[in-house]
């Protein structure tokens, strides 16, 4: 934590807001001053973006803010918030590794922690009306503090447009960018890059090559493939190559790994919580690549009912996730349930990465079910295959019975006519 520089305004109330150093959140929070008469604490969460975050604080304190914080948080929300989901294997509508989704709780309960401490009774955010943000960090602090007050500025205020966001800029002298602005907005973290907006609002329009950050183009990724293991224990990564790391550390690792190949792009039209259909690019190389790496060592180690079952509570999951219920009854009760199915997750995935695949070859466990006396075409094992006869009949018992009433229904039909 970094010690804010705090000044002392008199009587007025204090609000906390999650600040990123753009243009839109320096003009929330001159807008909360001058607005709605609060004293502004800032709070810029270390997710990963490096460099910005310090220049975040020093901004918002150039800004107005009466406190700054910088928050190193990426261990923590690597070890607690990542991990934990990744157990899970989450998957929002198929594709989605819940880069923004899952970062937004972790912000969020950071805030209020900072509301408390400086004796604020409000937080607030950037997020628009028509995102699925302001719900996750909006729900996060009501769970947290159920008599939070949230200010959303984009929900509330007047302005109808850029424009008038660029006049009230001007007027209380917040610097507007003159360089021209890429046409979409990104959130980046840890995890993920995410790209929305913009050109991108057209579901036909294909992505320019120079917008992502993480990954190289799979057409520019190296022409041999690079083999990778991954260990696990307990259902957490703990090592790639041998080299044992820390949860962030790891991550990163993945990151490199990955995007040096061109894995982890995904280009998505989802269900945006509040109802509308949204049109979101991704960039997951490292969560790409650690989500094939935990499937291949859970194919090893989980019982068929055990991992169809946790499968079938990771969409459930996920859609927690991505709603912004993350402090919720329900996601705590099933994290409890997906911890005691990754306690068997110990073991070593091989991947091979080329042009944008990411391919298991190999997979081992100390206490892998995979028996190849059982499976083998050869004779031997415990399987006698004239059992397989009768399995077959009581399994097709109830279809043979409906197929017969079925028939003797047609008979009766055809008589008739």
């Amino acid at each position: 934590m970094t010690d804010p520089n705090t000044t002392d305004t008199g009587s007025r109330e204090k609000i906390v807001l999650a600040y990123s150093g753009g243009l839109d959140t320096s003009i929330i929070l001159k807008w909360l001053q001058t607005e709605r008469n609060y004293d502004v604490v800032c709070f810029t969460a270390d997710l990963g973006q490096g460099d910005e975050v310090e220049e975040a604080r020093v901004k918002a304190l150039n800004t107005g803010a009466v406190a700054a914080y910088a928050l190193d948080l990426r261990e923590e929300f690597v070890r607690d918030y990542v991990f934990p989901m990744f157990r899970s294997s989450a998957l929002y509508e198929g594709y989605y590794l819940l880069g923004t989704s899952i970062a937004r709780p972790l912000i969020a309960k950071k805030m209020v922690e900072i509301a408390e401490k400086e004796g604020a009774v409000a937080v607030s955010h950037g997020a628009t009306g028509k995102g699925n943000d302001q719900v996750r960090f909006e729900m996060t602090a009501y769970a947290l503090n159920p008599d939070i007050v949230t200010v959303a500025p984009w929900r509330d205020w007047d302005f109808q447009g850029r424009a008038d966001l660029e006049t009230f800029a001007h007027e209380h002298g917040i610097p507007v960018p003159t360089t021209k602005k890429d046409p979409w907005s990104t959130d980046a973290n840890m995890l993920h890059i995410s790209y929305e907006g913009g050109i991108l609002e057209d579901p036909w329009t294909e992505p320019p090559a120079h917008m992502f950050k993480l990954t190289v183009s799979p057409e520019d990724a190296p022409n041999e493939a690079q083999y990778v293991e991954v260990e696990f224990v307990n259902g957490d990564p703990v090592s790639i190559d041998g080299q044992k790391l820390s949860p962030a550390d790891l991550l990163q690792r993945a990151n490199e790994i990955g995007g040096q190949h061109g894995i982890g792009r995904i280009d998505l039209v989802e269900n945006r919580f509040v109802g509308m259909k949204s049109r979101g690019v991704y960039e997951t190389p490292g969560g790409t690549l650690l989500y094939h790496a935990r499937r291949a060592v859970e194919s090893l180690t989980l019982d068929r009912e055990v991992l169809h079952q946790r499968d079938a509570l990771g969409v459930k999951y996920a859609e927690l996730v991505y709603n912004g219920f993350w402090f919720a009854p329900e996601r705590e009760a099933l994290q409890v349930y997906i911890d005691h199915v990754a306690q068997s997750v110990t073991g070593t995935a091989r991947l091979k990465l080329y042009k944008g695949n990411c391919d298991v070859v190999g997979r081992k466990a100390p206490q892998s079910l995979y028996d190849k006396d059982l499976v083998s075409f050869e004779a031997g094992g415990d399987y006698n295959q004239h059992d397989a006869g009768a399995f077959i009949k009581l399994n097709a018992l109830r279809m043979r019975v409906q197929a017969r009433v079925q028939a003797r229904a047609g008979q009766k039909d055809t008589a008739k006519v």
